[in-house]
């Protein structure tokens, strides 16, 4: 940004059809710049800069494309998101917004652009994927104002697109969740998710469970599984504190967990499953996994799954066993929801799934059939008396 003009008022030069090249100088410096429209627009244009630079906040004109702004943007973000979400930003970025606006220049871009971008995505994307490739681009137009490469978000006073219907997740009942769990008996996935199920723990945090971290009748969230396609398979830590914590688990979870756990002492001490024997003696390495990756020629209880497969085989067996269009998030918002149905303050439940509870509420707060029963009941019983209903 620069400070007062001077040399005049600039001026005007028609260079084609509505098209107009301004001429000013800003602290003794020439500026050009070129715009599209009448001669009324590009007057209008030319005052805004005058006075921009007797306010201070000139924004001197930029060859900067939204292509590399992106690019840099996504270098400048990379200490603050982790490498998963860098790695969605870029996808998005790269993909649905690069090639129609990233030859641009920055400066240029206008909101009935991005506008018209939104449409032709609505047309091929989810709703949801339209807005958050919305959020994205907003928050790489701000930083672009903030560093003084833009003087205005063409984002900001755009039409955000609508995030879509929140409820098109699944929401099972608790008769419902009893039989999914049920129906994953004697599969390799079983404890996998009835833990899911009955702490509302998220997939990667699962997957990263250490033998360490189950005490017989809690379990301690400390960090998560992720797969990123520049890194590999990986752990990292919560997104924040309120990731942190220590889940307490019933009896039943708490004896399936002891039973697994039994068979990986006997695997590592070569005692068959039906001999007796002492275990108490026998250790595991520090960071067994709870989860580790399936036995093999190599086995080790250190190696984690890839969080995919788990995904690929739970929506496989599900579909097989009646419930096609369930995902494992799902298992979550299951939880959480079946809690607040039961009267579990929000708070509580906010804390043993690791979330704020404004979020859980706006997010996966979603009623059940069963729930909506219960609450048309309570309604009934307030209205007797004033409607007379007996």
């Amino acid at each position: 940004m620069t400070g007062r003009r001077d040399h005049g008022d600039g001026g005007i030069d028609e260079r084609g059809n509505d098209r107009w090249r301004l001429r000013y100088r800003v602290d003794g410096r020439r500026y050009t710049k070129t715009v599209q429209g009448s001669i009324t627009d590009a007057k209008r244009e030319l005052r805004a800069l005058l006075k921009a630079a007797d306010d201070g906040e000139h924004v001197a004109p930029t060859r900067t494309t939204l292509a590399a702004w992106i690019a840099t943007w996504l270098t400048l973000i990379d200490r603050t998101v982790n490498t998963k979400t860098l790695e969605r930003y870029s996808e998005l970025l790269y993909l649905h917004v690069e090639p129609t606006l990233g030859s641009r220049r920055l400066q240029s871009i206008k909101a009935t652009e991005v506008d018209a971008l939104y449409r032709r995505l609505g047309d091929v994307l989810a709703p949801r994927t339209v807005h958050h490739i919305h959020t994205i681009l907003n928050a790489c137009f701000k930083a672009a104002v903030r560093k003084g490469l833009a003087v205005l978000n063409p984002v900001a006073l755009a039409e955000a697109p609508s995030p879509g219907d929140h409820d098109a997740a699944t929401t099972l009942d608790q008769d419902q969740l009893t039989a999914l769990v049920d129906g994953f008996r004697g599969t390799a996935l079983f404890t996998i998710v009835a833990v899911a199920a009955y702490t509302g723990a998220r997939r990667g945090e699962i997957l990263a469970l250490r033998w360490s971290d189950f005490t017989g009748e809690t379990l301690r969230i400390e960090r998560a599984l992720e797969d990123t396609k520049s890194h590999g398979v990986r752990f990292k830590g919560p997104k924040t504190e309120r990731g942190k914590r220590t889940i307490a688990i019933d009896d039943g979870l708490a004896g399936l967990l002891s039973a697994e756990r039994e068979k990986y002492l006997r695997l590592v001490a070569g005692i068959p499953d039906r001999a007796v024997a002492d275990l108490s003696l026998v250790k595991l390495p520090t960071d067994a996994l709870i989860f580790p990756s399936p036995a093999g020629p190599d086995f080790d209880l250190t190696r984690p799954r890839r969080p995919r497969n788990v995904t690929k085989e739970f929506v496989r067996h599900a579909t097989k066993i009646g419930f096609p269009d369930l995902r494992f998030h799902d298992l979550r918002g299951t939880h959480e929801t079946i809690l607040l149905d039961a009267g579990v303050p929000v708070h509580v439940v906010a804390a043993r799934c690791g979330h704020d509870p404004a979020v859980l509420l706006r997010s996966y707060a979603r009623r059940t059939r069963k729930a909506d029963t219960s609450a048309a009941a309570v309604i009934g019983n307030l209205s007797k008396s004033v409607l007379g209903v007996t």
